[in-house]
């Protein structure tokens, strides 16, 4: 028989979620906020178990991701931030730096840390991701946290493997 592994959404009594969101394009990114924290409260956390950081821009995002990281309070570190494209190649190199820091973070740390940033070439596309019109990030990033969470719970570390 295949043996399976699947996340649920649910937050256990012991969990602590962290939410960290970059103010920079704030109109959009507190809404991510908003939808996370919104989704971690319909699947059983309280907001003892929320802790919301916020940072100038999503830049700044992997830094304090990883010292949450490391800390060991928190079950799952949720990133959210939102960069729009101008009209010249700092989009580029924001985001791409934003995306390995974040990634380098989970593997290094075992704690699940998830890329919730919206990376849009205009405010309104950033705006239909943040729950105008396609969801919200910020919902879909709590939501892999708590999927994560329960997953890395169920499997054994790898010394036991």
């Amino acid at each position: 028989m295949i043996s399976e592994v699947r996340g649920q959404l649910n937050v256990n009594p012991q969990q602590h979620y962290a939410i960290i969101t970059a103010e920079f394009n704030g109109l959009i990114t507190a809404r991510l906020a908003d939808g996370a924290v919104e989704a971690l409260l319909r699947h059983g956390a309280t907001d003892p178990q929320i802790t919301k950081i916020w940072v100038p821009g999503s830049f700044e995002i992997p830094t304090v991701a990883n010292r949450l990281a490391k800390s060991g309070k928190f079950t799952a570190i949720i990133c959210l931030g939102c960069i729009i494209r101008g009209q010249t190649a700092h989009f580029d190199h924001v985001a791409q730096q934003v995306a390995r820091g974040i990634a380098e973070i989970g593997p290094a740390t075992g704690i699940p840390t998830i890329f919730g940033i919206i990376t849009a070439d205009t405010v309104e596309q950033a705006m239909d991701r943040a729950g105008l019109k396609m969801g919200n990030t910020g919902w879909n990033a709590a939501c892999a946290a708590m999927e994560m969470s329960d997953v890395l719970q169920q499997v054994p570390p790898a010394a036991n493997i």
